[in-house]
C-alpha cells in the first residue's frame, strides 16, 4: 500500500470540487480557509479554532469568513455585468438579498457594506423583516423588496420609507392587496412603487420543485395580472407598476428549469408594458443553487451549471424577448441568498467520543463444550476467502439468527448470546476488507459498510446548526480540519448530543452518489475536530431549540492589512439561562426553588452541607454556562492553545 499523501485527503473528501476555491488542504495535513479565492492568502482553521478557544470561545463554533462572502458578492454581480456587455444588454443588474436566507445583523450589515459598489438591496418577506432592514439599507440606489402578506402596517412603513430616501417596492403578492396599498396611498399621499408577482406554469427543479406551477403559494395568474393594469389605470396609477417579479424555488439544480421559467416570465412581462404598464424592474427571483457535493450535475445537492451560465441564460433570454417586440430592456433584479452567503460560514465541532461495532480484540477459538451455534460462526469465520466471500456471509447470518432464537427460547444463555455477536461481527469486519477490494460488490453486501460503521459523538445539535440535513435530506461537506496527513482507518457517522434518534449526520457527499459512511481517524488524546462547511444560508435561522441547545458562539474573520488575520465580531452562544427564558423559565425563580429543595434536604440528613453547597454552586454556574457540552482541555491541548495564541 502507498504512502498518504496531501493529495489523496483533498480527492477522498472532493475539497477543490466543492469549495469553489475557497477551501483546501496545506502541507500541515489541515483544511485551509482561502477568503479571497485560489491563489490568496491562507488561514489554517485547526489553528484558527485554537486561538478562537483560547481567547474563551467554545465549540461549537461557527466562523463566519467575511472575506468569502465578499468575494461571492462580487463575484455573482460580475458575472451580470459580464452577460450584459457580452449580450449588448442595455438594462442594469441589481442585486438583492433576501434576509429570509441568513438575518444575523452582522451578516445583513456586511452584505450591505460589499454590495455597496454593486447597489446591492435587501428584500423583505415579513413585516418583522421590513422594520429591521429599513434603518440599515442607506444607500437610495439599492432596491428594498417588500414581499410577503402584507397589513395596514406594513404597507404603511413601507410607503413612509420613501421620505427617508429608500427605494421600497410593495409587490403584489396575492390579489385582494392591491387594494389595500392604493388606500393607504391615498390616504398618506404618496406614490408608491408597485410591484406585481406572476404565477407561471414553470415549475423549477430540486428538492423544492413545488415551490412554482399554477398552485405555488403566491402570486397572481395571467387574469389577475389583466386587472390588476386596468385597476391602476382607473387610479391614474398604471406608472406606479415598476416591478414584475416570479419565484419558481430555491436550489434549481437544471438549468434548463431556470430557461423554460425566464422565458414564460419575459412573455408576462412584455405583455404587461403593450398593456401601458410603467415596467422597469423584472425580478426573476431566487433559486440560483450551490454545488454542494461538487457533482455538477442535477442532483438535488448539486446544480449542472454555473453562475456565469446563469447570468447568461437570464440576461439573453430577458433581451432577446424584448429585442423582439420593440421594447425596452428592464433592470434584471435577483434574489440569489443562498448563492451569496452559504459559502462563508463553517460549523467547527469536537468529537466526545466513539462506539465502535468491531470487537476489540479477535476472536478467539472456542472450547470443545462450547453451543455448536458458536463454533458453527467461528467456522464461518475461519473460512472467509475472496472466493466464497458471499457464502461465508450467509452463513454468518444463518448461525447468529439461530443464536437468538435459541436465546429468545432460553436454550443459550445471556454470555453464549454475547459471544455469538462478536463473533458474527468479526466475521463481518474479515469480509469487508476483502469487499473493499472487489472492483463489483455484490447486492447482499452493499449495506456492509453501512451496517459496521463507528459512531463518533459529535458536541453540536443538527437541529440547531444543520436542521436542513435533518428534515429535508440537505448535503452539506463535513470532514476532519486536522490529521488529514494521516490515512483515515475508520468508518464512522455523527450523532449529536440530542436525545433523539434522528440527531445524526449519516448522509455525506459522493462524487457518484450519497455516502452512508464517512472516513475518519481513530481518536486520540487531543481533540479530534470536524466541520460542517456551506452552512450559510437558511441553517442559522431555522435552527431550534430541540433539548434545549441554543445559538453557538460566532465569530467574524477576515484578513487585514498585511493578510493579518483580524476578528471583526464574536458573538457569544445562547446560555442555559437564556434558553431556559424562551420557554418561560425564570432564573431567579428556578434558582429560590433549588435553595428551597437544598435546605429541605439538609433538614432531612439526605446531604451535607459540603454536597449542598458544592451543588448550589454548580447548578448556578450551569444556568450561566454554555448550553453545550463543555470539555476541558488536556495540558498538551493547552499549551498549543497557548502557541496558537501567541502566534
Amino acid at each position: 500500500m502507498r504512502g498518504w499523501t496531501i493529495q489523496d485527503a483533498i480527492e477522498l473528501y472532493d475539497v477543490h470540487a466543492w469549495g469553489s476555491g475557497f477551501v483546501t488542504v496545506n502541507d500541515g495535513g489541515r483544511v485551509e480557509i482561502r477568503p479571497r479565492g485560489n491563489g490568496g492568502p491562507g488561514i489554517d482553521l485547526y489553528d484558527l479554532t485554537l486561538y478562537l478557544r483560547g481567547r474563551g470561545l467554545h465549540v461549537p463554533l461557527l466562523v463566519r469568513f467575511s472575506d468569502i462572502l465578499a468575494a461571492r458578492i462580487c463575484s455573482l454581480c460580475e458575472c451580470f455585468g459580464s452577460a450584459i456587455a457580452e449580450h449588448q444588454f442595455k438594462g442594469r443588474h441589481r442585486a438583492v438579498y433576501p434576509i429570509k436566507v441568513n438575518q444575523q445583523r452582522h451578516v445583513v450589515e456586511e452584505v450591505i457594506d460589499f454590495g455597496r459598489a454593486f447597489d446591492v438591496g435587501l428584500e423583505a418577506g415579513s413585516k418583522p423583516e421590513l422594520l429591521a432592514i429599513l434603518p440599515i439599507m442607506d444607500n437610495p440606489e439599492s432596491l428594498i423588496v417588500c414581499n410577503g402578506y402584507k397589513d395596514r402596517e406594513y404597507i404603511e412603513i413601507a410607503l413612509l420609507a420613501q421620505k427617508l430616501g429608500r427605494t421600497p417596492i410593495i409587490v403584489m403578492d396575492r390579489f385582494h392587496e392591491l387594494e389595500l396599498t392604493l388606500q393607504v396611498a391615498r390616504e398618506l399621499g404618496i406614490r408608491p412603487h408597485i410591484g406585481v408577482r406572476a404565477k407561471l406554469a414553470a415549475k423549477g427543479a430540486g428538492r423544492w420543485v413545488e415551490s412554482g406551477g399554477d398552485r405555488s403559494k403566491f402570486g397572481l395568474t395571467a387574469d389577475e395580472l389583466i386587472e390588476t393594469v386596468e385597476r391602476l389605470r382607473a387610479e391614474g396609477m398604471l406608472d406606479c407598476l415598476e416591478l414584475m417579479h416570479f419565484h419558481v424555488g430555491s436550489q434549481i439544480t437544471n438549468i434548463r428549469a431556470i430557461r423554460d421559467a425566464v422565458k414564460e416570465a419575459t412573455r408576462f412581462y412584455v405583455g404587461l408594458v403593450e398593456m401601458g404598464a410603467g415596467l422597469k424592474y423584472l425580478d426573476v427571483g431566487g433559486g440560483l443553487g450551490v454545488d454542494y457535493d461538487g457533482s455538477q450535475t442535477n442532483f438535488q445537492s448539486s446544480m449542472n451549471y454555473t453562475n456565469l451560465e446563469y447570468a447568461r441564460d437570464v440576461v439573453a433570454t430577458v433581451g432577446e424577448a424584448c429585442d423582439e417586440k420593440g421594447i425596452a430592456h428592464p433592470d434584471i433584479v435577483t434574489e440569489t441568498g443562498r448563492a451569496m452567503v452559504a459559502h462563508h460560514s463553517v460549523l467547527i465541532f469536537n468529537v466526545l467520543g466513539v462506539n465502535q461495532v468491531l470487537p476489540k480484540t479477535a476472536p478467539v477459538a472456542p472450547d470443545p463444550d462450547d453451543h455448536k451455534v458458536v463454533h458453527e460462526i467461528f467456522e464461518a469465520y475461519q473460512s472467509i476467502s475472496r472466493k466464497n466471500v458471499i457464502e461465508a456471509y450467509h452463513d454468518a447470518v444463518s448461525a447468529k439468527e439461530e443464536a437468538l432464537t435459541l436465546f429468545n427460547l432460553g436454550y443459550v444463555d445471556l454470555r453464549t448470546r454475547g459471544r455469538c455477536e462478536r463473533l458474527f461481527w468479526s466475521c463481518c469486519e474479515k469480509i469487508l476488507r476483502v469487499v473493499r477490494e472487489m472492483d463489483y460488490v455484490p447486492e447482499e453486501l452493499e449495506g456492509l459498510e453501512r451496517a459496521m460503521a463507528d459512531t463518533y459523538y459529535g458536541n453540536f445539535s443538527v437541529f440547531q446548526s444543520a436542521p436542513d440535513h435533518w428534515a429535508v435530506k440537505q448535503l452539506f461537506p463535513t470532514m476532519p480540519i486536522h490529521r488529514l496527513d494521516q490515512r483515515p482507518s475508520r468508518r464512522g457517522v455523527f450523532a449529536d448530543l440530542t436525545c433523539d434518534s434522528d440527531g445524526k449526520v449519516d448522509l455525506f457527499i459522493d462524487r457518484r452518489d450519497v455516502k452512508h459512511i464517512l472516513e475518519l481517524h481513530p481518536l486520540e488524546d487531543v481533540p479530534y475536530y470536524i466541520g460542517i462547511f456551506l452552512v450559510g444560508a437558511y441553517q442559522e435561522i431555522l435552527g431550534d431549540l430541540h433539548n434545549l441547545f441554543g445559538d453557538t458562539d460566532a465569530v467574524h474573520v477576515r484578513l487585514g492589512e498585511n493578510d493579518r488575520i483580524e476578528i471583526e465580531h464574536l458573538v457569544e452562544g445562547d446560555s442555559v439561562e437564556e434558553v431556559l427564558g424562551y420557554v418561560q423559565y425564570s432564573k431567579a425563580e428556578l434558582v429560590e426553588r433549588a435553595r428551597r429543595a437544598i435546605e429541605i434536604a439538609l433538614r432531612e440528613k439526605r446531604i451535607t452541607v459540603e454536597e449542598s453547597a458544592r451543588l448550589r454552586r454548580r447548578y448556578e454556574q450551569g444556568l450561566s454556562g454554555y448550553t453545550y457540552l463543555e470539555v476541558e482541555d488536556s495540558d498538551q491541548q493547552m499549551l498549543a492553545r497557548s502557541r496558537a495564541a501567541g502566534g
